[in-house]
């Protein structure tokens, strides 16, 4: 057989797309054992809170919903609960503002030293947070701020701080300085430009700093451990310390709960923004 023979079967039509098949095939077999492996944490949690038993237990032997009457009916977790909820209402705002003037001012201003202060700006990601609840108990502990919300807001905008600022930096940087120049040429004042013209420019990243403040904020246990009180208590830390002292479903209620808001909270999104410009 001739090589151009060979060829011309080799590169026939059918043969293509039978090579495509199983690779598309391939693919979609990886790509869904990559989702159920990321799943199956969430899976196993949700259903384990429906179990009827004093232990979690997978697959339930039948479904009821005795841990999350126990969970409604108990104060110490709506406390809890409404801390959390509190915290996350002021954090996200304040550390979004914060987070895209800090962005906006880096990319704009020309100065010495600039490198530096952006490394300082995301050093809460390099520290262990550990070191970081340490270092504020001793400057919250002279201060007599120990176990106040004050204490917990400036810690957790601390830790959450650097995802609005680098977020937000992207989307600034892929901002076109001669769009904020045409509009300051046509007669816009510095302000208005930035409300008009640069805030719905910059929006993903912004939207995306202030779900990734509100994610950390609300799951923020490590630095939250040192700074909280009985009465200024997280869900978090509500958490740790109820898995220490017992295991019953009662915190896999909770998971279940978290895992509706966060499902909610990405289908708003899709629904008004769209996550793949926040993603």
């Amino acid at each position: 057989m001739r090589r151009s023979e060979a060829q011309e079967i080799f590169n026939h039509p059918k043969r293509q797309q039978r090579k495509i098949s199983w690779i598309s095939l391939l693919v979609w077999v990886g790509g869904g054992l990559v989702y159920l492996f990321l799943a199956l944490p969430m899976i196993v949690i949700a259903f384990s809170a429906f179990s009827p038993t004093p232990y979690p237990e997978f697959p339930p032997t039948h479904f009821s919903l005795h841990w999350f009457r126990e969970i409604a009916s108990s104060r110490e977790w709506k406390d809890a609960l409404t801390n959390s909820l509190i915290l996350l209402l002021i954090v996200t705002p304040l550390t979004t503002i914060l987070g895209t003037l800090a962005a906006y001012s880096l990319s704009r201003l020309r100065f010495r030293g600039k490198e530096i202060l952006q490394s300082c700006m995301l050093s809460p990601l390099m520290i262990p947070q550990i070191v970081l609840g340490i270092s504020l108990l001793y400057i919250f502990t002279s201060l007599g701020w120990v176990g106040t919300f004050t204490s917990l807001v400036i810690g957790h905008m601390l830790v959450a701080f650097p995802y609005v600022f680098r977020s937000v930096s992207v989307s600034v940087s892929n901002l076109k300085v001669s769009l904020e120049l045409a509009s300051m040429n046509l007669g816009a004042r510095p302000f208005t430009t930035f409300y008009r013209i640069t805030l719905p420019l910059i929006r993903p990243g912004i939207v995306a700093g202030a779900i990734f403040a509100a994610v950390t904020s609300f799951g923020e246990v490590s630095l939250s451990l040192f700074l909280t009180a009985p009465q200024t208590m997280t869900a978090s830390v509500r958490i740790f310390n109820y898995i220490e002292q017992t295991f019953d479903p009662g915190v896999n209620a909770i998971s279940v709960l978290f895992i509706v808001i966060a499902v909610f909270v990405f289908f708003m999104i899709e629904r008004t923004v769209g996550l793949s410009k926040v993603m």
